[in-house]
């Protein structure tokens, strides 16, 4: 059985029904890639909801759910529910819905995540989600940062990431799978990370 790396949850204090309750993001890292570890989204919600989690929204297919909940998950229960229905491993990480705001937040405003073109024109920009492991200001010199040819910009939680198209494939992510770092980060484009954003205080 191969263990997929990690599930980041986000969560946001809000009121539901009168009580107090919580938003929570769940990112699902290594999920509908090349056909494998397929986690469909009705499948996915199901999951969610058969731990009483409402208001649940599946985003996109790669793996990406908002939901409220008026006690708070817990890492492992999130995991068991996950493994027992598809079958394979997903650890978790819990963080603040204001956390993951504030890192939406810091986005540079000129940063763009553009489509891949022939002329290689555009940027690529990301953000890496940490895990408490590697959740310190050192993080991007261990990540291999290339500051001649890319930007990293550490925020609690997380890195921020820009590099060119034309200089994506020289960029220090390209060989980050290798390295023991990489099951400690789970990846999304900043226009992901800017929309989970959004859904967190969308009920």
């Amino acid at each position: 059985m191969v263990a997929v790396p990690p599930v980041v949850a986000v969560v946001v204090e809000a009121v539901v029904a009168g009580k107090a309750a919580a938003r929570y993001v769940v990112l699902l890292r290594g999920v509908n890639v090349g056909g494998n570890n397929r986690v469909p989204k009705t499948a996915f919600q199901a999951v969610l909801e058969g731990l009483g989690f409402h208001d649940v929204v599946i985003y996109i297919n790669s793996g990406n759910a908002v939901f409220t909940s008026s006690r708070q998950p817990t890492s492992h229960e999130i995991q068991a529910a996950l493994e027992s229905y598809f079958g394979f491993t997903i650890p978790a990480l819990v963080l603040s819905g204001e956390r993951i705001k504030a890192i939406a937040a810091a986005i540079p405003s000129d940063w763009t995540n553009d489509a891949p073109k022939p002329d290689k024109s555009g940027q690529k920009s990301d953000v890496l989600y940490l895990f408490d492991e590697i959740n310190v200001p050192g993080v991007i010199k261990d990540l291999g940062h290339k500051p001649e040819i890319e930007q990293m910009i550490y925020v609690d939680g997380a890195v921020l990431t820009n590099v060119t198209r034309l200089n994506q494939s020289k960029g220090s992510l390209q060989k980050l799978i290798a390295t023991p770092f990489y099951k400690q980060i789970t990846i999304r484009n900043i226009t992901t990370a800017k929309k989970l954003a959004e859904l967190v205080d969308a009920v």
